[in-house]
């Protein structure tokens, strides 16, 4: 099916390209922008993390029958790092669909032509406009007969400051803190000291489980690990329910080092100010607590950038930021247990006709996503707009049970027992999170 304008997909990350190959395969021109200067360039900056999905999970159908024109191969088992998923599969599959990526693109703006988000007469029937500021050269921008944002969320990590909001002081000692997972296979700058993680999700887990490694050859090495909610009960996983279980067993081994003593943990901890001692931060809590550390890595989650999406039409989710029709199914707050239900075009649609939200980016602030739910929602919004309206409304996806409770908890429980409860029959089995390996 061709079309004189092409689809633009925002972001060469694994969705974004994912797109590309399922236009591709639909025979609609499409170019991808991506603000990195190479394919994947999100995924490099944590290519150290071993992911907890395998590599079957990993690859998008699509993509692999690209790839297999070239003689790519798949691999069939094991767990990658972010930097063999992209030395394997995604640049690979970026060489594969060519000059169709820019690289160095980074996208200021998406409009209607000719109108701006107050314009209601004959909005549908314009093509989209996107403003592009290159790496090199002047600003441009392109039309568009549709807009698959797949920019995703890693560029605007939270604060550390609990109400959402940096804490006090927060910017001022930003030489002392990393908002992403280190890479500690360069041990200095944590080997010897004492680091503070803020965070419960996979990124935090990582991050405490490489610490405690260090703590263990090295008891002048400590550890401090602060949660914001009162309990550490939805803290440490799914464990042997984990249908992935290479993200059940985070859990259970940052659960055996806290109780080993190789980290401390602080529960209810809500930063509200970042102060300097010397060469250390200084983290003071709501409450009055304080924590010195050499190094603080927060780790708090991720939430979207729709700044310049400030002229579409979008319905999203007040709390979530993620498209409504899908919050309730991922919504950390409330989520039942079980596997996140499979999400596609109709789900994804906007008031904008032919703009979606996919892959992280498409689930707001909610911690649950996995490739595989971004590969299925790619490949049912390409089908909706090549109008193949049978296919965008099937499903095919069985995704992988958690196993546990995926409500959040009681954020101000007292006490900070380990072994919090939840709404599946073993007591023990505790809630997951997202972090750049719950892919």
């Amino acid at each position: 099916m061709e079309n004189a304008l092409p689809v633009v997909v925002i972001g060469a990350g694994p969705q974004g390209l994912a797109a590309a190959a399922h236009l591709v395969e639909r025979r609609m021109p499409v170019i991808v922008l991506e603000a990195g200067a190479s394919p994947a360039a999100a995924v490099a900056e944590w290519g150290h993390v071993r992911l907890f999905s395998e590599w079957p999970e990993l690859i998008d159908a699509a993509a692999a029958r690209l790839l297999s024109t070239t003689g790519w191969q798949a691999p069939a088992a094991g767990y990658p790092t972010g930097e063999q998923w992209i030395e394997t599969y995604l640049a690979p599959l970026a060489a594969a669909l060519g000059d169709r990526i820019r690289l160095g693109a980074r996208v200021t703006g998406v409009s209607r032509l000719g109108r701006d988000r107050l314009v209601d007469a004959g909005r549908g029937d314009q093509p989209f406009t996107v403003h592009v500021a290159p790496t090199e050269g002047e600003e441009y921008r392109l039309q568009a007969r549709a807009v698959i944002d797949a920019s995703g969320t890693w560029a605007t990590p939270n604060p550390a400051g609990a109400d959402g909001l940096p804490a006090l002081g927060e910017s001022a000692a930003a030489d002392l803190l990393s908002y992403r997972i280190p890479d500690f296979r360069d041990r200095a700058g944590f080997a010897g000291t004492h680091t503070v993680v803020i965070g419960s999700g996979h990124s935090a887990v990582t991050a405490v489980l490489a610490l405690a490694r260090m703590a263990r050859r090295d008891p002048s090495t400590t550890v401090t690990w602060a949660l914001r909610r009162a309990t550490a009960g939805n803290t440490f996983g799914g464990g042997d329910a984990d249908e992935l279980p290479a993200r059940g067993a985070l859990g259970k081994t940052a659960k055996e080092y806290v109780d080993a003593g190789l980290v401390s943990l602080v529960t209810g901890f809500r930063v509200e100010r970042v102060t300097r001692a010397g060469e250390s931060a200084v983290l003071i809590a709501e409450d009055g607590r304080t924590l010195t550390a050499d190094r603080v890595v927060v780790l708090t989650g991720f939430r979207p950038d729709l700044s310049f999406l400030s002229e579409l039409r979008l319905e999203l989710d007040p709390t979530l930021q993620a498209p409504v029709r899908i919050a309730a199914e991922i919504d950390p707050n409330v989520h039942s247990c079980g596997s996140v239900a499979a999400t596609g075009a109709a789900d994804l649609a906007q008031p904008e006709p032919d703009f979606y939200l996919v892959g992280a980016k498409s689930y707001g602030r909610a911690p649950t996503f996995l490739a595989l739910t971004g590969y299925e929602q790619v490949r049912s919004v390409v089908a909706e707009l090549a109008g193949d309206r049978q296919a965008a409304r099937r499903v095919e996806l069985s995704l992988p049970d958690t196993g546990v409770c995926g409500g959040a908890g009681l954020f101000d429980a007292a006490g900070s027992s380990l072994d919090g409860g939840c709404c599946a029959p073993p007591a023990a089995l505790l809630q997951v999170g997202r972090s750049p390996a719950s892919v």
